[in-house]
């Protein structure tokens, strides 16, 4: 019963993750089109560039929800809500001073914006302007919309979905209109973006109150509370290496372009991230959805159902992932061309590397299991990962540019996150020797690597957006049927979904 709970729960929170997702890619392709054409290169790499640098200052989140969100597996399985009230207001206390944080951070930083922006060729209050806008958006996240880690952690992450996404669409069509049309398009831009992180924070403190009544917290006993609940602070610290890996290896490579080109070349990044990106967004909407899902199967299940678990996910991602990219590599130069035109195609060379960084992130599942078994302790890892992006980034982007800084990028993702996650979850979870994932990783990606190669053989001309659609649906057709020929015969994990999927549909006709 309680796998089929862990499903249905899964299913809707897919389901609705999807939904939300085809709608706001969408509206990011046609709201960059306007941006651009509207507004310039040079104020969406301003955009960009602001974005990355409140990420940094983000860092002194450091992965407390992801600690509070382990914390509240068990209490909430076991349906202890006093557990669960503790827990949410030392988080919200936790929370109050990353908040103070980040305002102090954020102001000795824009002393600095003349010096950063020095080679922007748009007006330094807009710079201001936009920053101060995400900074109230990630306010607003830390001292009101923190109690929302419950509904993640108990496998209800639609309803967030439903009340943020929903919001962020009606925003982006009004600022789409307000660009393209107002005068001063990007005051208004920047206006709208405040007015929604409101809105959004008022929806969610009104589901948060329908959904838990009873979660009344109390973020003066904050200090106590984290004498009583050590452990969480142990993950915290653990967690904010984790985090610095992660968040320098997204927001570091924008600037270093910057550093090394121009901000009209961050904004062609920009283009091929927003789209790859998008890609991500989803993979990771749908994978916060099992979340919840295997941290409860952590604690229920037995550690040979928890492996065969990871495999089949492992081997779905995998081939989801090699869909996507595969699609990416053969279609995105004509989709440029035919989106925001030939002077924003990013040369072959580093396309193919970006690829290959956004495949390694798509395809990741062993951070899902490691943050289930509450596995942060390698907190070494992050820092060699830092160290070789940041390192590598600025030694082969020095030589060669743009492929040079994603080739950095490439190589710390192959030696950490293919490499060493894949044997620390067999070493400290699975407690198996690690050959075992060597050889399975290795199978896998050889047969998605032969399924994508063989694409080459399609050869149609792109002139127009109905010759586009007809090269997508051929590529795709010819990936999902010869990709489930292969890993059904070559792959038992993949013909274990298969079946199992067989059997889900058998039972629901018989219904």
């Amino acid at each position: 019963m309680a796998e089929v709970s862990r499903t249905a729960r899964v299913i809707q929170n897919a389901k609705v993750a999807l939904l939300f997702y085809c709608i706001n890619l969408a509206l990011q392709f046609f709201s960059r089109k306007i941006f651009l054409d509207c507004l310039g290169a040079e104020l969406l790499g301003l955009n960009t560039t602001a974005q990355n640098l409140l990420q940094f200052l983000n860092l002194a989140e450091s992965g407390i929800g992801a600690a509070v969100a382990f914390a509240l597996y068990k209490p909430l399985s076991q349906g202890n809500r006093q557990e669960i009230i503790d827990i949410v207001s030392l988080q919200g206390w936790f929370y109050r001073w990353v908040g103070i944080i980040v305002i102090a951070g954020s102001v000795v930083l824009m002393a600095f914006f003349p010096w950063i922006f020095a080679k922007a060729q748009v007006p330094l209050i807009y710079a201001y302007g936009t920053y101060i806008a995400f900074l109230i958006s990630a306010l607003l996240g830390y001292f009101v919309n923190y109690k929302m880690i419950v509904l993640s952690a108990d496998q209800k992450e639609y309803k967030i979905t439903i009340e943020t996404q929903s919001v962020k669409v009606i925003k982006v069509l009004i600022q789409m209109v307000a660009i393209w049309k107002l005068p001063h398009g990007y005051v208004w831009w920047i206006f709208l973006e405040v007015l929604a992180a409101f809105i959004s924070s008022i929806r969610i403190t009104g589901r948060m109150a329908k959904e838990y009544p009873w979660l009344v917290t109390d973020i003066s006993r904050g200090k106590n509370l984290k004498m009583q609940y050590s452990y969480v602070m142990t993950k915290t610290k653990q967690l904010i290496f984790h985090r610095l890996g992660n968040v320098l290896l997204w927001q570091t490579t924008p600037i270093i372009i910057y550093a090394f080109t121009t901000l009209t070349m961050v904004a062609i990044y920009g283009n091929y991230v927003l789209i790859l990106g998008g890609c991500l967004m989803l993979v990771e909407a749908l994978s916060r959805g099992l979340n919840a899902g295997v941290g409860n199967l952590v604690i229920s299940a037995s550690r040979k159902e928890v492996k065969r678990i990871f495999w089949q996910l492992t081997t779905i991602r995998l081939f989801f992932a090699g869909f996507i990219c595969t699609g990416f590599f053969f279609l995105s130069r004509s989709f440029t061309i035919l989106w925001v035109g030939e002077d924003y195609v990013m040369p072959a060379i580093p396309m193919t590397i970006l690829t290959a960084v956004y495949f390694i992130q798509m395809s990741r599942t062993c951070d899902i299991f490691l943050n289930a078994y509450g596995l942060f302790q390698d907190i070494w890892a992050p820092i060699v990962e830092s160290l070789l992006n940041i390192v590598l980034s600025l030694l082969l982007g020095y030589f060669y540019d743009l492929a040079g800084i994603l080739m950095g990028v490439l190589l710390s993702q192959i030696l950490m996150v293919s490499g060493w996650k894949g044997y620390f979850l067999y070493k400290h979870a699975f407690r198996e020797d690690a050959i075992e994932y060597v050889r399975l990783s290795v199978k896998k990606v050889f047969i998605i690597l032969v399924i994508s190669c063989s694409c080459f053989i399609l050869t149609i001309q792109v002139e127009d957006w109905g010759d586009w659609i007809y090269h997508a649906l051929c590529l795709s057709l010819l990936y999902l049927s010869l990709g489930t020929v292969l890993l059904y015969f070559f792959d038992s994990h993949f013909a274990s979904i298969i079946y199992k999927m067989s059997s889900l549909f058998k039972n629901t006709l018989n219904k």
